[in-house]
């Protein structure tokens, strides 16, 4: 029988933990569970003091692969389209960590509403502040596969979509955690994939695949 898998990235107990991304608590069975399970969006089960993701087995049973903290990490995304004469078009990053074309995003910080965190990360990300009167439909909290997770510390994420309509679209520009920030063509998923793949040589976030091919199709 095959050995369970256990992993935690070094830079999670050292760079993570000294920059404040990481729990430094290296034992999951020493934390009070019962606030993270209370303000979770998916609700979790924790057995013998150990975090139980509840919609993956990822591979890596112990230990946080490369995320930082134990459990559910709270995110949101904004999905922001521009509709010109020329058609349809997304706000998108390339991340500057090597996981590819993603929607601007990132961690909820505590206390803060996911609606105002997307509209933060958008601005973070791309420099793009959209009018004021700007309609945000806040979508549900949903699980989203991310690489860096494992059975024991994953990623949920609450998008938010603003669509509006202009003759131009506004000028975006990369920073933070985008290496650069672009408007791509979107009128599928399918014409989303092949504008990163031929313009860019690149690959769509492997937890946005799913969302976006549902929002862009639906």
């Amino acid at each position: 029988m095959s050995q369970a898998k256990s992993y935690t990235h070094p830079d999670v107990l050292t760079t993570g933990v000294v920059e404040g991304w990481a729990d430094p608590i290296a034992d999951p069975a020493l934390i009070d569970w019962a606030p993270r399970q209370a303000r979770a969006a998916i609700p979790f089960q924790v057995v013998d003091g150990r975090p139980v993701n509840p919609c993956q087995q990822t591979g890596i049973r112990y230990g946080r692969n490369e995320l930082g903290h134990w459990g559910e990490a709270l995110a949101a995304d904004a999905v922001v389209v521009g509709i010109t004469a020329g058609g349809r078009w997304l706000a998108m990053v390339e991340r500057t960590d090597g996981h590819g074309w993603a929607l601007p995003g990132g961690h909820v910080d505590p206390g803060e509403d996911p609606a105002a965190a997307a509209v933060r990360e958008l601005q973070e990300e791309t420099g793009l502040t959209l009018p004021a009167g700007t309609v945000w439909e806040t979508l549900p909290a949903r699980y989203v596969p991310d690489p860096r997770a494992s059975d024991e510390a994953w990623m949920v994420t609450v998008p938010s979509r603003a669509t509006f309509h202009a003759s131009e679209l506004p000028t975006l520009t990369g920073a933070d955690d985008a290496k650069r920030a672009m408007w791509l063509p979107a009128a599928s998923y399918p014409e989303l994939l092949r504008a990163v793949e031929t313009t860019f040589h690149g690959t769509v976030f492997p937890a946005h695949r799913a969302m976006l091919a549902e929002l862009l199709e639906g």
